[in-house]
């Protein structure tokens, strides 16, 4: 037996709030969206690489710890950087990691995001 790596992550956001998480991970971070499952119309997914992210809406909603995020390992982070800048996005970019470029977001659901870019000065 051997894991051979992650096939998706799954995060919560209060139902009804589909736009808006459409919106932030589709057109902001520019991840494509796929087919979701029918019979769960709150659900959304999109592809990250060879890895799936499924956003499930719920009633009960309740953001994760502040220490629990999703981490996106990424080509170019100083142009996304920009891309949420010009959005308007509160980027938190004073966790300095050596060897990495990084900065933290939250989605519209308040889940902690971190995007780094490897072998990047810091």
């Amino acid at each position: 037996m051997s894991i051979r790596g992650v096939h998706h992550l799954q995060l919560a956001f209060r139902a009804g709030c589909e736009q808006a998480m459409r919106h932030f991970y589709r057109d902001l971070l520019g991840l494509s969206e796929l087919p979701g499952p029918a019979p769960r119309a709150a659900t959304l997914r999109f592809a990250a690489g060879e890895q799936r992210i499924d956003l499930v809406g719920v009633a009960q909603w309740q953001p994760l710890p502040a220490v629990s995020h999703l981490a996106f390992a990424v080509q170019d982070v100083q142009a996304l950087r920009e891309r949420l800048l010009a959005a308007q996005l509160p980027l938190v970019e004073n966790r300095c990691l050596a060897g990495f470029k990084r900065f933290y977001l939250k989605d519209p659901a308040g889940n902690q995001l971190e995007f780094l870019e490897t072998g990047a000065a810091a």
